[in-house]
């Protein structure tokens, strides 16, 4: 299966990503943006993804909405073989085609263990410092962030199993806007996962 060719400089971008609970917001619209051009990079490079649509998934309900989710991808760093840093995320629709377009809406979230492993269990946010959940919405007059970063609204990560071919588990959780104070619930969350091949649904 074919890798994206930007996944390395992702990884190292990501280095410099959230980490603590208290994201800045203009972080969180570099990081949307960056997410945005390695999602639309790769899946115009990246057919044999399409291959694996009756296998692999990334899914949620949001708000009573149910979604297969676009370009879902799993990229894991660490050292010595562990997984000291995992990211999932996905988007709504399938990524514009044509300059200019708006972005689909994403869903995304990730965890940190610097020092430590990811491995099979449940991960809640805030109990777990250097984890965080995002959701993306873009409107012709910039992107509208629903997040963890409130203390009192929890999301929870199950996972099932992890290996350096991939992942597999469940979430659900609260993801509020810093500024309207609005909740989107996430619901039914679930993904199956290979490693740095973007999926899109069946």
């Amino acid at each position: 299966m074919m890798k994206c060719s930007n996944i390395d400089d992702f990884k190292a971008m990501k280095s410099f990503s959230f980490k603590n609970k208290t994201v800045h917001f203009a972080k969180q619209l570099f990081y949307v943006s960056i997410l945005s051009i390695l999602f639309s990079a790769c899946s115009s490079n990246d057919n044999e993804s399409n291959n694996n649509q009756s296998e692999y998934y990334f899914k949620a309900t949001l708000d009573g909405r149910k979604i297969n989710y676009y370009d879902a991808n799993f990229q894991f760093s660490g050292n010595n073989g562990r997984f000291e840093h995992i990211i999932i995320g996905g988007f709504e629709t399938p990524y514009p085609k044509t300059p200019g377009q708006l972005a689909p809406n994403s869903l995304d979230f990730e965890i940190w263990r610097t020092g430590g492993n990811i491995a099979e269990g449940t991960y809640s946010t805030p109990l777990e410092p250097e984890m965080i959940a995002r959701y993306a919405v873009q409107t012709k007059e910039g992107t509208i962030v629903y997040n963890t970063s409130i203390a009192d609204d929890v999301f929870t990560v199950k996972i099932e199993s992890i290996s350096e071919k991939g992942i597999k588990g469940t979430f659900s959780g609260k993801l509020r806007n810093m500024d309207s104070g609005v909740v989107v619930e996430v619901t039914e969350g679930s993904f199956y996962l290979p490693d740095s091949v973007l999926v899109n649904p069946s």
